[in-house]
C-alpha cells in the first residue's frame, strides 16, 4: 500500500449490503467496508473473534442476553464462539476487520464472496 485509502469513496463503489470488500490487508488479516441494512443473521465463528466499527449509521448488535447499539465512531468486538444477529434499522456502513478468509456467516457453505476493491 503506496498511498491512503479513502473509505468513503469505495463505500461509494458498490450497493450490495451485506457483502463486505476488502479494501486492504496487513497481518493475515482483512481490513472490510460494508454495508448493512435490515438484520443479518445469527452466527458465531468459532475461531475468532468479530470486530465491528461504525462509519455511518447505526446498529444493534444482538448477542442472545443483551444488545449493544453503536452509533458513527463505536465500536465492539464479539468473543470468538458468541452467537450474534446485525441489525440495522436504515443503511448503515462499518469497518471490519478479520483474519484472511473467515466467513461472514461462519460457515464457508453460505458465506459471501469475498471482494477486493
Amino acid at each position: 500500500m503506496d498511498e491512503a485509502v479513502n473509505l468513503a469513496a469505495k463505500l461509494s463503489t458498490f450497493d450490495e449490503t451485506w457483502s463486505p470488500r476488502t479494501v486492504a490487508e496487513f497481518n493475515g488479516h482483512d481490513v472490510m467496508v460494508v454495508k448493512v441494512e435490515g438484520e443479518f443473521k445469527w452466527h458465531s465463528h468459532p475461531d475468532t473473534d468479530d470486530f465491528f466499527l461504525v462509519l455511518y449509521g447505526e446498529i444493534d448488535i444482538q448477542l442472545r442476553d443483551q444488545v449493544v447499539s453503536l452509533k458513527a465512531g463505536e465500536m465492539f468486538i464479539v468473543p470468538k464462539g458468541v452467537e450474534h444477529c446485525p441489525f440495522a434499522r436504515k443503511e448503515a456502513h462499518l469497518l471490519l476487520i478479520e483474519p484472511t478468509g473467515t466467513p461472514n456467516t461462519g460457515d464457508t457453505a453460505t458465506a459471501a464472496d469475498r471482494k477486493t476493491i
